[in-house]
């Protein structure tokens, strides 16, 4: 809040005054009590009074008497005076007392919220005119020095504008210079005589001086600023480059009175700018012509320059790239990441490498590898940075293969260890079972079962051998009815099946046979079928389908199984890596092997796996389709063989 005012309260009751005070209290101003009309002539000629607040009626001196006595006082003439009247007044006494110089009448009872804002407004405009009392005290004071300073200013400037290291001059409003400084002629060898009026043009290089001119004529004439760079002669006949300026000098009407101008010698600069734009220049074509893609970016953190090979990649402009808008470009997985890296070592001036997918003109993302060191001016102050960006997406891809090669090989090694700590108890197992089977004491179901499990165990024995080998088969391809495999596979799942409350549907076609091994066949489906199994855990339909087809790409006739479920369905992000080794979408419940082990037994036989799934109304659709030809490829065949036999 602006510094409190003076607010002056009078009337001959205390009574009075303290409600006045108390009402008043809110306007945070400084208010000043009188009892009677000469103790209010005391404050009056003490203090700044801005409103004074008095009762009509008092004893010694009343209301309209104590106000004349104000107005006759030069200093309150203008204040504000509010009468306050415990009777009811007329007309007659209203004009009485707007004659002797009040603003407004207030009637007892006083109104709170009324006195309030009446003394408010008055204490408000007081205090604005104090405001501009001030402004005009100061601008006159200024006025007062500005006029000083300019009468003094003429000759302190002659002797200013000799002694700058500029050449300086002064031309009437029509542009014909008047007057040299002393630079001027000793810089040219030339003389007053010389230089009247348009003197100066014979002295600007013939190359220029036809723009020179014309610059110059029209700011003449739009009362412009004027500033140019050009050559002048010395007094040695050689050119020297100057930049030259003009400012138009006003009187207090805004008339253009003078023009005061300079010329400063910028041959140095202008020597050093033009090896600086040679040297731009030749990074700009070895730029151009370099094998990888380069950035510039200046110490603000924003892109100021890319190379053409750079253009060329993303297919962009470059006014499009400059400053942010190269982060348009980079894989939106990536861009947190790198910038993070990128704002580092911009903080800590350190260089940096990353790597960073960046979208190709053809829209497809490649893998860079970015490396940048920080630049430094010649005052070794930090001036950004220059990278080089080379596309390492083959050399990215080659890692990837080699790093799930050596998982391979660490597998293969699992294996080994695997197979060597179970194969010995495994065999005792399955002998003990033999001889089980055999008892006399089993009856059919008995025997039944046993033999079931032993025939597990021999698949079992069977998956142990191919984990340490990758595909071994020790025997010969042969007829499998795929309607006995896929029973099969069925009854040892029935327990899950019927746990989970899942609906099973079969549609065999009692034909379907192809050649091959029943045993790697069986593990194929029973995957496939273990894996719609669980993800349809919550109950819903499965249905296994069998027929004979012909594969639409090869025209070779075949065998078509259908596995289909209604459960939780795959995630379409997902869809290209399904097949991958160690990729699994169970979290840690999966080795993320089965579907790859799967693809490599069917692809042995020339045939193919593949899934959809989608999104239906009342939940998810899923499908693994394999296609087996009826009879495999000698080659293939024989590939198989070789591989069984180790």
């Amino acid at each position: 809040m602006s510094n409190p005012i003076n607010i002056l309260m009078v009337d001959d009751q205390p009574a009075k005054l303290l409600s006045y005070e108390v009402i008043l209290g809110e306007l945070g101003e400084n208010l000043l009590k009188a009892s009677s009309g000469k103790e209010a002539l005391e404050l009056l000629l003490k203090n700044e009074i801005a409103v004074v607040l008095m009762d009509v009626s008092m004893p010694d001196l009343d209301g309209f008497q104590l106000a004349d006595m104000i107005r006759e006082h030069p200093r309150f003439q203008k204040t504000a005076i509010i009468f306050i009247s415990a009777v009811h007044l007329t007309d007659v006494d209203r004009v009485k007392g707007y004659q002797r110089g009040a603003v407004d009448y207030i009637s007892v009872p006083v109104i709170p919220e009324l006195l309030r804002a009446k003394v408010s407004v008055f204490a408000e405009l007081h205090r604005k005119t104090q405001q501009l009392e001030r402004l005009n005290r100061d601008l006159e004071l200024r006025v007062a020095q500005r006029t000083q300073e300019l009468q003094a200013s003429e000759s302190q400037f002659r002797t200013l504008a000799n002694s700058i290291p500029q050449l300086a001059w002064i031309a009437d409003p029509d542009g014909s210079v008047f007057w040299y400084n002393q630079r001027w002629y000793d810089y040219t060898g030339s003389n007053r005589e010389e230089m009247r009026g348009q003197g100066w043009q014979k002295l600007v290089h013939p190359d220029h001086l036809a723009r020179v001119r014309a610059g110059i004529e029209r700011s003449w004439k739009s009362d412009n600023s004027w500033e140019d760079t050009f050559p002048l002669r010395g007094q040695d006949g050689e050119y020297r480059w100057f930049l030259s300026r003009a400012i138009p000098i006003h009187e207090a009407t805004g008339r253009i009175v003078r023009w005061f101008g300079t010329n400063t010698d910028v041959t140095e600069q202008k020597l050093a700018q033009q090896k600086v734009y040679e040297s731009e220049q030749r990074f700009r074509t070895m730029a151009d012509q370099a094998p990888v893609m380069i950035w510039l970016a200046g110490p603000d953190k924003r892109r100021v320059y890319f190379n053409k090979p750079w253009l060329d990649f993303t297919g962009r402009t470059l006014e499009q790239d400059l400053g942010d808008g190269w982060m348009e470009e980079v894989h939106p997985d990536d861009l947190q990441g790198y910038l993070e890296i990128y704002n580092a070592a911009f903080d800590c001036r350190r260089p940096f490498s990353a790597e960073y997918r960046l979208r190709r003109a053809d829209g497809e993302y490649r893998w860079m590898l970015s490396k940048a060191v920080p630049l430094l001016d010649s005052n070794q102050a930090f001036s950004g940075f220059i990278c080089s960006c080379m596309d390492m997406t083959e050399r990215k891809l080659t890692e990837e293969a080699l790093v799930k090669s050596e998982k391979l090989a660490a597998m293969g090694r699992l294996a080994g260890i695997i197979a060597h700590e179970i194969n010995n108890p495994l065999e005792a197992i399955s002998n003990a079972f033999y001889l089980l089977r055999r008892h006399p004491s089993l009856d059919e179901e008995a025997q039944y079962c046993a033999n079931l499990a032993e025939q597990e165990l021999a698949r079992l024995a069977h998956i142990t051998k191919q984990t340490l080998s990758f595909y071994r088969e020790s025997q010969q391809p042969v007829p499998v009815r795929l309607r006995e495999v896929l029973d099969n596979v069925l009854e040892l799942q029935s327990r899950r099946i019927k746990a989970s409350g899942i609906i099973l549907e079969k549609d065999y076609d009692n034909n379907a046979t192809v050649h091959g091994f029943p045993v790697e066949l069986k593990q194929v489906f029973l995957n496939l079928i273990g894996n719609a199994i669980q993800a349809t855990a919550e109950g819903g339909r499965l249905r296994v389908r069998v027929s004979e087809r012909t594969n639409g790409s090869t025209r070779r006739p075949g065998v078509k199984v259908s596995i289909s479920d209604t459960g939780s369905g795959i995630d379409p992000k997902y869809a290209k890596r399904i097949f991958e080794p160690f990729f699994t979408t169970k979290d840690t419940k999966g080795t993320g092997l089965g579907l790859w082990i799967s693809r490599g037994i069917i692809q042995k036989y020339e045939g193919s796996i593949e899934f959809r799934s989608m999104r239906l109304a009342g939940g998810h659709a899923t499908c693994f389709s394999v296609f087996i030809p009826g009879v495999s490829s000698p080659r293939n065949m024989e590939l198989s063989r070789t591989l069984a036999a180790g």
